[in-house]
Order: C-alpha cells, then structure tokens, then sequence
C-alpha cells in the first residue's frame, strides 16, 4: 500500500522544451513511497520528454524537482542515480557488444566496490529473468526484444534505485511477454521498489497501477486513482478503446 508520508517524488511546474518547441508545459505530480503510478497519454503528449526530464537525460527549461526532500532539479544524470532515481528508457538500449552479465554489472558502476552486495543483486535478477541467468555470456544485441527489455529493468535494479523510471516497457513485445514484464514489475513494487510507469497500452497500466495521470499536449490534465481512471468515460474512449 502507498506510504501516507510525504511524497517521495515532487515535481512542480516542470517545463522542457526541444528548441524553441515547448514539450512539457507546467507538468506537477508527486509519487508517494512503496506507490507504482502510471502516466498515460496519447503519441507525443510529453511522456517519454517527462522520464527522462527527470533523470536529467533531457534538460529541463523550468519547475523544480524534488527527491526525497532534496531538490534535485539541477543534479547532472549521474547524480541523480545515485540519489536513487534509476531510469529504464524506451527502446532498451542495452550495450549490444557486451554480454548480458557485463551489461548488468554497468549498472552496479555506483557501487562496484560493494562487491558482496553486487554478487547478491545479480543472483536476485536472475531469479526475476531466469532467461538472463541461462544466458548471462551471451551478447546482448543478439537477445530478443523481450529479453533485452528485462535486462534493461535488470541493469537498473543494479542501480540500487529507491525510485524506478520505466518508459514504454510493453512497447513491441508479444501478449505473453507483455504479461511477463508488467508481473515482474508488480512485484519489484510490493518488494518496496517505488515505480513511475510511462506507458501508451493504458489498460495494462492502469491495471496494476495505485494511481493514475493523463498526460495531454505536455500538460496534466487528469489525475485519479487507477481504477477511477480505468472506469471514466473520456478515459475509456480516448486511451483504453472498447
């Protein structure tokens, strides 16, 4: 269940921009701790310009954003990983030359001195994707497109990450995989992993999801709990279909 403390995540106000065009236009939202909240909207509403706005991928233009108390909007990306925000982008983009263990251990790269607690995290990720540990010497550009989906989640579990950015992680995998993944991140939330969940299949989002934005033309244009999102009429007509 989410945390009744303040807001792990606090975001207010927050503006990015592709040039002179506006993508994000006074985004505010917060994701309380032990939360898994969705973000969903139409292709080009802002969602993926919001993740990675976050983790500092993409700079900022405006707002502030505040991590546990601590504003955190001017943090370079690196920082922002070791305060604890890791960042699972769209498209995966794994390290294709390198094998899966070596992939996974780039995002231990805070914390490769802590050598016990890596051998330990690698044997939990392998329990998540037992694919991975079957084979963890292969290269990754050679794995599916499922397979390098859960070692991009695995890699940023290695980030040791109190709040997890996923973007767009259904996005070309078949039903079942699909299934497979929004299980695995289910349970990465009830182990206490804080989840904010950029997804365009809103049904599968919502569906496992405590609470709920709609992102529109870079702007919140509704937020509710998951289950009031998933049974509103203009939701259901313009993101879920019949």
């Amino acid at each position: 269940m989410p945390s009744t403390e303040a807001a792990l995540l606090q975001v207010e106000g927050l503006c990015s921009h592709y040039g002179p065009v506006r993508v994000l236009s006074h985004v505010s939202l917060a994701v309380r701790a032990g939360e898994l909240v969705a973000i969903v909207g139409a292709n080009g509403a802002g969602k993926s310009t919001l993740l990675r706005s976050l983790s500092a991928v993409q700079p900022k233009s405006g707002g502030t954003v505040r991590f546990d108390g601590r504003d955190i909007s001017r943090l370079p990306a690196h920082r922002v990983v070791a305060a604890g925000v890791c960042h699972v982008p769209e498209g995966r983009q794994v390290f294709a030359p390198l094998s899966v263990e070596d992939n996974l251990r780039l995002g231990a790269y805070l914390h490769r001195q802590e050598r016990a607690w890596v051998e330990r995290e690698l044997d939990r990720v392998y329990t998540l994707f037992p694919i991975l540990g079957e084979r963890r010497a292969q290269l990754a550009g050679t794995l599916s497109g499922g397979q390098q989906q859960m070692l991009s989640i695995g890699r940023a579990l290695l980030g040791r990450p109190r709040l997890l950015l996923l973007d767009e992680p259904s996005m070309g995998l078949a039903p079942l995989l699909v299934e497979e993944i929004f299980r695995v991140v289910r349970e990465l939330n009830r182990s206490g992993v804080t989840v904010l969940l950029v997804e365009q299949n809103a049904r599968a989002a919502l569906a496992i999801a405590d609470r709920g934005y709609v992102l529109e033309t870079g702007r919140v244009v509704l937020s509710a709990a998951a289950s009031e999102l998933l049974a509103d009429e203009g939701v259901r007509r313009a993101y879920l279909g019949r």
